[in-house]
């Protein structure tokens, strides 16, 4: 069988959400399936590492497709001159686009709508591309791999398709994230925060992720408690930025939030394990892997009542609302407050992590594949 694949998100060194599902389960259908060939498709120079075995052979088409325009032109124009010369069995597209222009069977990974629900956080260019074209690309799809049940009835309910299409496959977690010794912990705090005990949370910075409230809500911790605790940062700076800078220049503690910046998955890894609390209440997820990360780490939870973190979560966080900035200081307060609390959300965070391995990721999306060519 021949494999097409859109490999334009992996990226050296700037492997982010959609890069890491597409690395984690690329290189584990290659691996696992040697028979077949794979063609990735990239949009610029690739970097050797992302070529996983001698199965796949690497294309470069142009434009590198970063823009509205250069998307149009990339999968309707680039992608079916490459798949005509091909001819593969399946075309997957692992970051929620697709060919209109083609009638190769397509698998197609949808991660979520948050454009839908926030498009006041989108460009207005690309808000209207992905209005007009994923309810298109959702129609055209042979099946289509999604990230949670939340996810999965967003696309039933909003474009009607039909369930039977659609197959969750969840998110996985990377082996880097674990527990790490008590004498790891106070390094990382010395390196980190001061030598202080923080909260910690992980992602980018921009609107959706609440980033704004989390401030406000650490302020209020800190004037209730008096406690020395730090607020952790790890994260690259978004787009839209002014809320969140006037919210932090407004602080009382603002000495006490530290931001890493980017970090690789090594130092972030022992920065969330190192964390007295992961505190990831943004107001939309698809997913939200880095509930699952803290809780492999055996770090608690603090989320949001919204979208799929309560299914990621299950019962093993504290689930909040996200828009109550209360509400996120007080949980943040119990957990300061009651040692007890937070062993036993630990407990219940080892055992709901199990659910999120990369291996069952790849295993699902490669029956969507398999599915999907039988259908030519």
């Amino acid at each position: 069988m021949k494999i097409a694949v859109n490999t334009r998100f992996l990226l050296k060194d700037r492997l982010e959400g959609i890069g890491w599902f597409t690395y984690e389960t690329l290189q584990r259908m290659v691996f696992n399936h040697p028979e077949h060939e794979f063609y990735f498709l990239f949009d610029r120079p690739y970097d050797s590492s992302f070529i996983f075995g001698k199965n796949v052979t690497p294309i470069v088409l142009f434009p590198p497709a970063r823009h509205a325009v250069l998307w149009y032109w990339w999968f309707e124009w680039s992608i079916p001159r490459a798949l005509k010369k091909i001819q593969p069995d399946v075309f997957l597209s692992p970051d929620g686009y697709l060919s209109l222009a083609t009638k190769i069977p397509t698998v197609l990974v949808i991660h979520d709508l948050a454009f839908e629900h926030y498009p006041q956080f989108i460009d207005k260019i690309s808000s209207a591309y992905y209005r007009h074209f994923t309810p298109k690309y959702c129609q055209k799809a042979t099946k289509i791999a999604t990230v949670s049940n939340y996810s999965k009835q967003d696309i039933i309910t909003r474009y009607g398709i039909n369930a039977e299409k659609i197959q969750v496959t969840y998110n996985g977690v990377k082996n880097q994230f674990k527990l790490i010794s008590d004498q790891e912990k106070i390094n990382v705090r010395q390196q980190f925060s001061e030598g202080k005990e923080y909260f910690v949370y992980a992602g980018s910075l921009h609107p959706r992720k609440n980033i704004a409230r989390l401030f406000q809500a650490f302020d209020a911790f800190k004037k209730a408690t008096h406690a020395e605790y730090k607020l952790v940062i790890a994260g690259n700076k978004g787009w839209m930025m002014q809320e969140i800078d006037e919210a932090y220049n407004a602080l009382q503690f603002k000495n006490d939030v530290i931001f890493t910046g980017h970090l690789n998955t090594e130092d972030l890894s022992k920065v969330v394990a190192s964390a007295k609390a992961m505190v990831y209440v943004s107001l939309f997820e698809g997913f939200g892997i880095p509930i699952i990360e803290a809780m492999k780490c055996h770090v608690p939870v603090i989320t949001s009542s919204t979208s799929s973190m309560p299914e990621v979560a299950g019962d093993a966080a504290l689930i909040i609302n996200p828009e109550s900035i209360t509400a996120i200081s007080q949980a943040m307060i119990q957990l300061y407050e009651s040692q007890e609390l937070c062993n036993e959300l630990i407990e219940k965070g080892i055992e709901q992590q199990q659910k999120f391995t990369w291996e069952n990721t790849a295993a699902q999306l490669w029956q969507l594949v398999e599915q999907a060519a039988q259908s030519k």
